[in-house]
């Protein structure tokens, strides 16, 4: 995901994704037509100001859900990455799974409570007491104020958001606790996570099914009908069903890699080419591989940076640049360890988004860690293992 940083809260960095952008106009639209339908008197700006104001406050709570999930990791000294806002609402980039059911269930079960507590705390200041209001239509009537309204929403969509999240879904709340229950039973965390993912595909796969009914008029019970829910809810079922397949290759990666160092995995014969020779002459080697190869660069004896066959082909338009204008240098570049677990190398190289990372030690390149390496690595143990 890319996006940017919001700041902090109690020592957790909390960054913005692009797609939050998105569901945030779109959920203000919705709302501004919704108040708009009950409050025709209401001028655009106030149906604006007021769905905005509605909007901010919801993902607030958002936040907080979040925030609930890493303040109990942390006080369990499970170290937290930050919290991400993004088009489906939140994640708490956790470093480590749990280290006991015990745990799991103490991280996941105050994130939903949060939601359904904040929603109870709206709706009885919104309406006078647990009346719990659908979806957009919100029922408020006679000369309730323009505040009561957002409150009473706000209420509604947190209890929502709340039992939607206990879904036993994985990785959803619900499928996490789910999990947290099955480990407590079979004693193995991979088997657990295994069975926890099968139960979010079906749903997934449940939930598609449902949206494509919808969309020929079906009406199912809880999700409605028509094309733009149908839409919706096939949108949300693959994107758990992604979530569910991602989960379980998570914690088989940090399963079979936890142990292993990343010397065991990582490349040592690394071609090199001088930082003098042209860009157009490295592209034209007939033993080259088009694409992800990387070169030491050198310098004399000295080794100076690493230059990918990407960036080749990148600036291979330019005949009077050498491969040292285009390298990156030693002293910039991002690297592991060789002592260092593979699985938290992995997890780095799935932050930084790339497919290769270098192994330093001393300020040398030792080695080449390659993602595609690690994924072998996996699958054979996996296979190995049965």
């Amino acid at each position: 995901m890319s996006g940017f940083r919001l700041g902090k809260l109690f020592g957790i960095d909390i960054h913005v994704d692009w797609s939050w952008f998105l569901i945030f106009v779109l959920v203000s639209w919705s709302l501004s037509a919704t108040f708009g339908q009950l409050r025709p008197g209401w001028p655009m700006e106030m149906r604006w100001g007021m769905a905005l104001l509605a909007a901010f406050i919801f993902f607030a709570s958002v936040l907080a859900h979040e925030l609930a999930h890493a303040l109990a990791a942390l006080s369990r000294d499970v170290p937290v990455r930050g919290i991400t806002l993004f088009m489906f609402g939140g994640v708490a980039n956790i470093q480590r799974e749990p280290a006991t059911p015990a745990e799991e269930l103490f991280i996941t079960i105050v994130g939903p409570l949060t939601s359904l507590f904040l929603g109870a705390v709206f709706l009885v200041l919104g309406t006078g007491g647990l009346h719990l209001v659908g979806g957009l239509t919100i029922p408020v009537t006679g000369q309730a104020s323009a505040l009561r309204l957002i409150l009473a929403w706000l209420g509604s969509i947190n209890i929502m958001v709340g039992l939607f999240n206990l879904i036993p879904a994985f990785p959803l709340d619900g499928g996490r606790i789910f999990r947290a229950l099955t480990w407590a039973l079979v004693k193995d965390i991979r088997k657990s996570t295994r069975i926890a993912s099968w139960l979010g595909q079906a749903i997934a796969w449940l939930m598609i099914v449902s949206g494509l009914a919808m969309i020929f008029g079906v009406n199912v019970p809880f999700l409605g009908t028509g094309t733009f829910n149908g839409i919706w809810t096939i949108f949300i079922g693959w994107f758990l069903n992604n979530a569910a397949i991602s989960g379980y290759r998570q914690i088989l990666f940090q399963d079979i890699l936890g142990d292993v160092p990343v010397r065991k995995v990582m490349q040592t014969q690394l071609p090199v080419v001088a930082s003098d020779v042209s860009i157009n002459e490295l592209a034209n080697r007939p033993y080259v591989e088009p694409e992800g190869q990387t070169f030491l660069v050198t310098a004399g004896e000295e080794v100076v940076g690493l230059v990918g066959m990407n960036e080749v082909k990148k600036s291979s338009g330019n005949p009077w640049k050498s491969v040292k204008d285009i390298m990156t240098p030693v002293r910039d570049l991002d690297y592991v360890t060789p002592d260092q677990d593979a699985a938290e190398a992995f997890d780095r190289l799935q932050k930084l988004d790339r497919r290769q990372i270098p192994v330093m030690l001393d300020n040398q390149i030792v080695g080449l860690l390659r993602r595609k390496d690690l994924i072998r690595w996996v699958q054979f143990q996996s296979e190995l293992g049965g």
